[in-house]
Formats: C-alpha cells, structure tokens, sequence
C-alpha cells in the first residue's frame, strides 16, 4: 500500500515498442483507445457496485518479520527507522539480509479451501489477494521473478492459482489480484529512476510481461494496481496495458480497475477511485470509489507486536460499510498461512451483520442524503426500483424513538420496517420535515443484530 515515509518515490525503448502483443488475445473490435479520454469512458460492470463489500488480503515475504509494517524493507534499509534496525539486531544475525526472510514464508498452515469458507461467511463478494507487493516477492511462479516467488522458495505452491481456484469453486466471491507495479529495490527500477525515467527498462522487461502473465493466467475481475514510484503512466504503458485489458484480454468484459497507474492518475483516471488508503469522503461522489482500509489501524501486512486495541472494533466496521461506495476490508495473514483469531472474528461477525442488513448494502444506491441532517450516525442507501430507502442508525436511542429528518414520508402509503424484525413500525411526521419512529421494544436478546440496524422505508422522497 502506499506509505506517507515513501518520497515521491537494459532493455532499449525499441523493444518496448516492438513489445509483442500477449498471447491468448481475443479478436474483434477495439472500442477502447489507449488514451485516458476513451479509458475513462468505459462503463464499469455492474457487478461491482452491486457487491459494496470485498476482502483485501496482504501476505508476503514481509509477514516473516512481521513487525511493524508490510513496509519493514524500506523502513529498515532504506529510512532505517530505529526501532527496525533495533529489531533485526536484536534478533537476527549480523549480515541477515531481507533475503533471507524467502526461505522462512513457508505458508505451512495454508489451506485455500479453509481461507475461502472464511471468505464466504464474511458476506464479501469479492476478494483481492496481493499477488506482488513492493518487495517484488510473486505469490505465483512468475517467469519474471526467477528464485523470488512463492513457487521456487518458501512455500514452493502457487499460492494464487490455489486461492483461485478455492473462491471460483466454493464461494460465489469474484476473485482479484493487487499487483505493485514498481518494486523498492529493484536494479532495472532504480536505473530508470535515475535517468528520470527516460529509460523503460523495467516495465518492459518486467512489470509489463508480468502482468500480461497475471492476467492470461489467472483471469483476475479486479486488477488492483498500486505502487508508481513517481513515475507517469507513460512510462508503465499504462494506457496500452489497459486498452488491452478492456479489448483483447480474457476478463474484458467483467475487470474493474483501480486509479492507481502512474504519478498522478490517483482520484483522476480509471475504473473507480480509491484516491487514497482509508478513504471516505464523506459525501456523495459522482464517480465510483472504494474505501480501502485496515482492521489493524496501523498495518496491512500481520504485525505480531500489535495490541487489541489497535484492530478495529464490529462496531467501528460496521460504520465504515455503511457510508457508501464500495468497502475492502484487509486482513493480513501470518508467515505459516493462518488467519488469526481476530480476524477471523472480525470476518464472521461482518458476516452475521450482514445476514441480516445486507439488503441494505448489497445492490444499493447513494440516496439524495448519505447522513441524517437531526440524528448523528445515520447513513442513507436506496433501491429506487422497489421504492425504498434504508437508514441505518449505530446507536439505538434510549427513549425508543428514532428521529429522521431526511425523509419525507406520506401517511397511508410510507411504511417503516426493522430489518430482521419484519413487523410495521409505527411512525408520525416531523413538524418541520421528516419522521418519528417508535422502535420495537426488544430485549438484548430479541434484537436482529448486536452492531447497528437499519430500517427500510417505503414509498418516501
């Protein structure tokens, strides 16, 4: 993921333009040319606002030190950040090296069948899994990171054909890969940052046929592109990547993208927005976007020295689903192929929310208000076909009333449900605009739910 510490951030261009097309292209007609204006225009399938919920998985070579962030490479060799370098001198030999933390990722303990029944309780739709991050460590046997894949060293499994192959045949979960499109430490990458990225070596001879490779092979629906380095879309070849992936590649018709696809393109270019990580705009967007975010509040990767208070609460979860867009909730496994209890709670319990507010969530659409203008922590979807509404409130009010004022109810035809309840509820006008509403008086254990409930009105404006 992208990190505030990161600044900014030989193969000739002749071959980047003879580059040959990939194999297994389709034929027929190109709608799409390899300019923003065109890309851009590209409808998003439909699938992907419809599903509001998908799973963010970060698992690589940096579980194995496990200690402050998926980012511990750059922190400990690049910032060298003293609590880093305190924690490889306290614990590891002299001259160990970044390097020699491949042979430890055994992924020893990783079940792909038990990973997606995992998934599936959650009530995700989707889930994108970091088949590369910035330390350049491929969770597949790519042909372009010889002795640094998790087919040639560690696990020795394709971790990604595995987990695949899992969610396509358990789960009704649309499968996704992130990929980081530079690489730290990377001596092609460094070269071309050097000469200001006049030279292309880098793309061309990796980070291009690498994704051509992910692509062809894996037949991801989300392509998750992260990491620039600093450099412009030209010089990634960005814009003939995706033309390519929306014409000719075999997920044309059903890949969602990203924005992140070189320096600048962020909140501006692409499928949807993430514009950056844990974001909510806390508005109404015109354009699709996705909050990333973490359950642990300070990493991506599975951090062994985090503390309980640092994951974030069902309660806390809950509100970030609710506020529109799209949600990807990360979890990060350990270096042995486990999901940790916590998270494993937190997936579950998601999961039970979800059974019974996700006609709430699921194929929903922003209403003309996404809060409640007269009761805090009240968050608005809609179905305009079946002529409903949803309000979903956080907090169940003391005194058994519920006031809305954004709705605008008609007396004889609005009707007010508790989701999971099933049974009319009572309600009376504002004064001024919007409506009463007299909750059911439920025990603790009578509630439909524990975290957050949500209301479906009919037939208001």
């Amino acid at each position: 993921m992208r990190s505030p510490k990161l600044p900014g951030p030989a193969l000739p261009l002749l071959i980047l333009l003879l580059l040959p097309p990939p194999p297994g292209s389709a034929s027929g007609p190109a709608p799409f040319d390899p300019t923003w204006e065109s890309l851009d225009a590209r409808q998003l399938p439909a699938w992907f606002d419809k599903a509001k919920f998908g799973i963010f998985i970060h698992w690589g070579v940096f579980s194995v030190p496990s200690f402050g962030s998926e980012w511990f490479w750059w922190y400990w060799q690049q910032e060298k950040i003293p609590a880093y370098v305190d924690f490889m001198k306290n614990n590891y030999p002299p001259d160990f090296t970044y390097e020699d933390f491949g042979p430890l990722f055994t992924a020893k303990f990783f079940d792909a069948n038990q990973w997606a029944d995992i998934l599936q309780a959650s009530g995700a739709k989707y889930v994108v899994l970091t088949s590369k991050h910035h330390e350049g460590f491929t969770l597949w046997g790519s042909e372009y990171s010889w002795n640094w894949n998790a087919v040639d060293m560690g696990p020795k499994r394709d971790i990604v054909k595995e987990l695949a192959g899992a969610v396509r045949n358990r789960t009704d979960l649309r499968f996704g890969l992130y990929y980081s499109l530079f690489e730290w430490f990377h001596p092609l990458f460094l070269e071309d940052e050097s000469s200001l990225f006049q030279k292309r070596q880098y793309p061309v001879s990796k980070m291009l046929p690498e994704l051509y490779e992910l692509v062809n092979k894996y037949q991801p629906e989300v392509l998750w592109s992260d990491g620039d380095g600093g450099a412009p879309d030209t010089y990634w070849k960005s814009l003939d990547f995706l033309a390519w992936l929306y014409n000719e590649s075999p997920v044309r018709d059903t890949v969602v993208t990203n924005d992140r696809w070189g320096a600048g393109s962020i909140c501006k270019h692409g499928g949807y927005y993430t514009c950056s990580d844990r974001y909510n705009p806390g508005h109404l967007l015109p354009h699709k976007w996705e909050n990333c975010m973490t359950i642990d509040k300070f990493s991506w990767g599975y951090r062994r020295n985090a503390e309980i208070s640092d994951y974030l609460t069902i309660e806390e979860l809950v509100k970030t689903v609710s506020c529109g867009g799209n949600l990807l909730m990360n979890i990060g496994p350990t270096q042995d192929g486990t999901i940790s209890a916590i998270f494993k709670e937190r997936l579950r319990q998601m999961g039970i929310w979800l059974k019974v507010n996700g006609d709430a969530i699921y194929e929903t659409n922003a209403w003309r208000s996404q809060n409640d203008t007269v009761t805090p922590d009240v968050w608005y979807t809609s179905k305009p076909k079946d002529k409903l509404v949803y309000a979903m409130f956080l907090k169940w009010p003391i005194s058994g009333q519920l006031f809305l004022g954004q709705p605008k109810a008609t007396l004889g035809a609005t009707e007010v449900k508790l989701l999971g309840h099933g049974q009319p509820l009572h309600w009376t006008p504002l004064r001024e605009n919007g409506i009463k509403v007299d909750l059911p008086q439920l025990t603790i254990h009578q509630m439909p739910c524990q975290w957050g409930w949500a209301l479906a009105l009919s037939n208001v404006t």
